[in-house]
């Protein structure tokens, strides 16, 4: 164990981007679970204080319109964003792992399929075809987080459709197939556990824009009404930003400081993987 931990801190020392993103991510894991602790106003509460300013009557960062405090929405915020980033980029990961998998293991007309599937996915305008469906089903924050992952996997499934064009030559799947084990068993055992590491890399800077995806529906207005998000902020704020800019402002510096920590966790975690870079995180 205390090698583990050992490899684990050299890790992160060597590779500014990846510590920087895994102490914001910790930050903001915290900050989900001690929400509550860190302020003493209910995010939901409507007070007599509408559109005050940062400092006022005990509100750090003011209120909105409704009397909200700023500083508890932003929080409890967190608890949206990272609940959106993980549960979109898990289901984008997953397609995007089986699909591709398949499709560069199995070959041929199943490559081709696949393919072409992945070609269609890559050119169509993703957040139109995202505003279209939640226009259609519904702006509750499952469909959100449903619609985003399963149309932002095509990038997922061509990295693993790459991976599995290259491990399926390699010598030990080879030899798993002389040994008498099935396409399916050698997929699931070697070409999928082998291949997936750039595809994590890549998932995590995707969370990084559901973030944006969802804050920006919730700007146009297609957001989750009954929930607390950075977007949603933005959205309530802007008829107000010239008289009370704090309303939008610090829920926007929110979504960049996030974006930013999921940015540098991705590339951090691609230096790491990828082979094309030496130690400490440079070709």
């Amino acid at each position: 164990m205390k090698k583990l931990w050992n490899k684990i801190w050299n890790t992160l020392r060597s590779d500014g981007q990846l510590c920087f993103g895994v102490v914001g991510i910790l930050v903001l894991l915290f900050v989900v679970v001690a929400a509550p602790v860190l302020t003493s106003h209910d995010p939901y509460f409507y007070g007599p204080d509408s559109l005050a300013a940062p400092g006022v009557n005990g509100h750090l960062l003011g209120t909105n319109h409704m009397g909200q405090d700023v500083l508890s929405m932003l929080l409890y915020g967190v608890r949206t964003s990272l609940m959106v980033a993980v549960v979109s980029s898990l289901i984008s990961g997953v397609l995007g792992v089986l699909i591709g998998g398949l499709g560069g293991y199995f070959g041929g007309k199943v490559d081709l399929v696949v393919s072409e599937i992945i070609n269609i996915f890559l050119m169509i305008p993703t957040f139109f075809l995202i505003m279209l469906i939640i226009s259609l089903f519904g702006s509750n924050i499952k469909n959100v987080m449903i619609v985003i992952g399963i149309t932002t996997w095509s990038s997922n499934a061509k990295l693993m459709r790459a991976q599995a064009l290259s491990l399926r030559e390699r010598t030990f799947v080879k030899s798993a197939i002389a040994l008498g084990e099935t396409r399916v068993q050698v997929l699931f055992k070697y070409i999928l556990p082998n291949g997936i590491f750039p595809v994590i890399a890549n998932t995590t800077r995707g969370m990084a824009g559901a973030i944006l995806t969802e804050a920006s529906l919730s700007f146009l207005g297609l957001g989750d009404p009954n929930i607390i998000s950075w977007g949603q902020m933005i959205y309530q704020g802007k008829e107000y930003i010239t008289s009370s800019w704090w309303v939008s402002t610090f829920s926007g510096v929110a979504i960049i400081i996030t974006v930013i920590i999921f940015y540098m966790l991705g590339d951090g975690l691609n230096h790491v993987i990828n082979p094309k870079y030496s130690q400490g995180g440079k070709k």
